[in-house]
């Protein structure tokens, strides 16, 4: 491509910065007692999510810094390496079962997650084949049907973990992926109807999955069971007011509130910093969606456009699920909050996508 360079898009760049000093920051607040009782460290949390930061903001300004298009050369690799992966932690001995889900290669307390990998490389591998074949995305047996088994499969793969949450995350950056490249609004229409069907297949399979549901609807239902989480997420929001606590001051994660430094983090933030540091969450996040829903419309090839896309459209659904289940509108699906909850894998893997996003950012016509 002989379009020179020019610098990336400093609003994205500054809203993932100011994201993950908040992440770290609350990290260490919402973890410390948690910390403490079961490590003997408050700042055991802390420097995991810094040492994991560092690594991704250097992974963050490695991708920037190569350009884009070099993924797509190694997409069918890279997404061959990731089914594999699927397939190796499925393993009875090889992969770690962790919060009731066989999701984990590692030794101890550090390893891997193969399906935020799977996010990383549906989403590329969609983008090279739909910006090769774009036209014939309208017919539904040769155009449609392939992306669509391919993210089948891999859902398949996670939901056998099982890992419903994940799944829901790639599932919905790989469909704005086929939705952008052109597919028909009446396939879509059916798929959905089918995915709805399959949803309610899964829920009746898995009787705690109709737990969860149960409890979303009514928590006080089982207010100490499926309930539990809901009600102490929320009794952890309201207190919060216009101003917070102050930093460091929750009482929901004294044992109340479980995971307050992964999946319910968002709780903590509300119940410390209040309406005001909630929101200001939320528009940073809505700050870098729009920066890169905006390198997608200006990226100079529709393989750049697609996988800037599917890059924000990942952290898009995922955000939306997260605050969806703390604050009550969504059942407990274990999706943590991209940049500022507590993670290893999926906090490098998040800023290196980003960084790819900073590059096609750089091509911006």
């Amino acid at each position: 491509m002989a379009k020179a360079r020019s610098a990336p898009d400093l609003y994205l760049i500054t809203a993932t910065l100011l994201i993950l000093t908040i992440g770290v920051i609350m990290v260490y607040s919402a973890s410390a007692v948690l910390a403490f009782r079961e490590h003997g460290d408050s700042f055991y949390y802390l420097k995991r999510q810094g040492l994991f930061a560092v690594l991704g903001v250097v992974a963050m300004f490695f991708t920037m810094n190569v350009d884009y298009w070099i993924w797509k050369k190694y997409a069918k690799i890279g997404l061959l390496v990731c089914f594999a992966l699927l397939l190796i932690v499925l393993v009875p001995g090889i992969g770690d079962v962790r919060g009731g889900a066989r999701s984990w290669l590692g030794i101890g307390s550090f390893g891997i997650q193969p399906s935020e990998f799977m996010k990383m490389g549906m989403i590329i591998y969609l983008s090279k084949l739909l910006s090769e074949k774009q036209s014939g995305i309208t017919e539904f047996t040769k155009g449609l049907l392939p992306p669509l088994a391919l993210m089948g499969l891999a859902f398949g793969l996670i939901m056998l973990q099982p890992d419903l949450g994940t799944g829901a995350v790639l599932c919905g950056a790989s469909l704005l992926i086929i939705f952008t490249a052109g597919a028909r609004l009446k396939h879509l229409g059916l798929l959905g109807l089918v995915g709805l069907a399959g949803f309610v297949g899964l829920i009746i399979a898995a009787p705690y999955r109709l737990k969860r549901i149960t409890a979303f609807l009514d928590p006080w239902s089982d207010p100490l069971g499926a309930g539990y989480q809901i009600i102490q997420s929320l009794y952890a929001i309201g207190p919060g007011g216009l101003v917070g606590l102050g930093l460091g001051m929750s009482r929901q994660k004294y044992s109340y509130l479980p995971e307050p430094q992964t999946d319910f983090i968002f709780s903590i933030v509300s119940e410390e910093l209040g309406f005001i540091g909630a929101a200001t969450v939320l528009l940073l996040f809505l700050l870098l969606i729009w920066r890169g829903m905006r390198a997608a419309v200006t990226a100079p090839d529709t393989f750049g456009s697609l996988l800037a896309v599917g890059i924000t459209g990942m952290i898009a659904v995922q955000v939306i699920i997260n605050i969806g289940v703390v604050i009550g509108m969504f059942p407990v699906t274990g999706i943590t909050l991209p940049l500022v909850s507590a993670g290893g894998s999926s906090l490098t893997l998040i800023l290196a996508s980003l960084g790819i996003l900073l590059n096609i950012s750089r091509y911006s016509r």
